[in-house]
């Protein structure tokens, strides 16, 4: 039941996400260089505000080595979800069958599930070409795959990802 108020809570935020406060944007502009703020800003309100809350759980922890890659993957994880947006409609279906039969996700070619397969793998060329640092480029391209047992860095990413 909590899970299903979350998922409701999120489905909210996304259909109407506040827009990002002054202070905010601040604290973003503080980790991202111009060439990676213009990509953030491609992002949609919702998926900002899911960055920022990502960036801001991370930001939190204790981690030191890796910090400021770490916080750009945050807000820059899902960026590649810009190169083929899309609809409400196509997310929750995207969202409902990776919960449950995540293996149709990996092997049917409908467009909402090649794009959910992609995402990562596009974000991490438009970071790339951006000039991100290759840590930053490797967490975004890595946040959906399982980490090594000594990969840290994208365990807390995903961690952050999924609690957000």
């Amino acid at each position: 039941m909590k899970r299903a108020r979350y998922r409701a809570g999120q489905f909210r935020d996304y259909v109407r996400p506040q827009a990002l406060r002054p202070r905010d944007m601040a604290e973003i502009r503080r980790v991202l260089p111009p060439p990676l703020m213009a990509l953030f800003l491609r992002q949609t309100k919702g998926e900002q505000a899911h960055a920022l809350r990502v960036m801001q759980q991370l930001a939190a922890s204790d981690i030191q080595t890796g910090r400021l890659p770490l916080l750009q993957a945050a807000l820059l994880h899902d960026v590649g979800k810009t190169r083929a947006p899309l609809s409400l409609v196509e997310r929750v279906i995207v969202v409902l069958v990776g919960r449950s039969w995540p293996w149709l996700i990996k092997h049917l070619g409908w467009r909402p599930f090649v794009i959910a397969r992609s995402h990562a793998d596009w974000g991490a060329e438009m970071v790339a070409e951006a000039g991100a640092p290759p840590l930053t480029v490797k967490l975004v391209r890595l946040h959906q795959s399982p980490p090594a047992p000594d990969d840290t860095l994208l365990a807390a990413l995903q961690m952050a990802d999924d609690d957000n």
